[in-house]
């Protein structure tokens, strides 16, 4: 399997550009679109984000990550090996959890294009290439492989206090786990705070609460209406925890 990760949305012809270099150097390997609208030239924000969402792949997934404001510029390429799953894609913090929260790693540039290059589109060009190689089984060289600790970006705290996606519904996704939260904590937003529920149905239509989402993280939400709108919240707005 290949997942996609992007903010490129499914709108206009990139997502289906890389599903077509895809298909015609991996046609035996299924594509799927694991997110098209990951926070906005937010490779911070989005890796919160793709960290919860990845353990959900198959071990020997491979996800090409493509959230790159700095495309065309000197940043490097990455392939990351986490865990048996393999992450293609900017070296600019995008896979830094995902690495920071695995039990083994191994890092490498990605494969060099064989074609054109475009300076504006390195996901079709590059990114979705290295991918459909790795799916038919070819693997870097271990002489090329990078320093531990390459990817990571340790001035990243392990969970982030904002908000990294806001889904069709208005529900506010942050980069927290919500794990990490104990007991009656609240979660303040524009100085409104939410007490944590289980789920929807646990409290009154219109009530402001927040509870462990299917992926994890602590999510803000009011029962039958928009939280986003309500709270006036965005993506990249910081949440309080108290």
């Amino acid at each position: 399997m290949i997942a996609l990760f992007t903010d490129f949305g499914l709108d206009g012809p990139y997502t289906g550009q890389m599903k077509a270099v895809l298909h015609a150097a991996a046609p035996d390997v299924p594509v799927v679109d694991l997110c098209a609208d990951a926070p906005l030239f937010d490779p911070m924000g989005a890796a919160y984000l793709l960290a919860a969402l990845a353990p959900i792949l198959p071990r020997e997934a491979i996800v090409v990550g493509v959230v790159d404001p700095g495309v065309g510029s000197d940043r490097g390429t990455i392939m990351l090996e986490a865990d048996g799953r393999w992450f293609v894609g900017p070296d600019n913090g995008l896979f830094a959890l995902i690495a920071r929260r695995a039990e083994t790693v191994r890092a490498f540039p990605a494969f060099a294009a064989e074609g054109a290059v475009s300076a504006s589109f390195h996901g079709r060009d590059i990114f979705a290439p290295a991918a459909a190689r790795l799916a038919r089984g070819e693997r870097p060289d271990a002489a090329t492989a990078l320093p531990p600790g390459t990817v990571d970006r340790p001035d990243w705290p392990d969970d982030l206090d904002r908000v990294v996606y806001v889904d069709r519904y208005g529900n506010v996704m942050t980069g927290r786990r919500a794990w990490t939260l104990k007991g009656a904590t609240d979660l303040i937003a524009h100085g409104r705070p939410a007490r944590r529920a289980r789920t929807f149905s646990d409290v009154p239509v219109g009530q402001v609460f927040w509870y462990e989402n299917a992926n994890g993280l602590a999510e803000l939400a009011v029962n039958q209406c928009r939280a986003d709108t309500g709270l006036g919240l965005k993506v990249g707005d910081p949440i309080t925890v108290r």
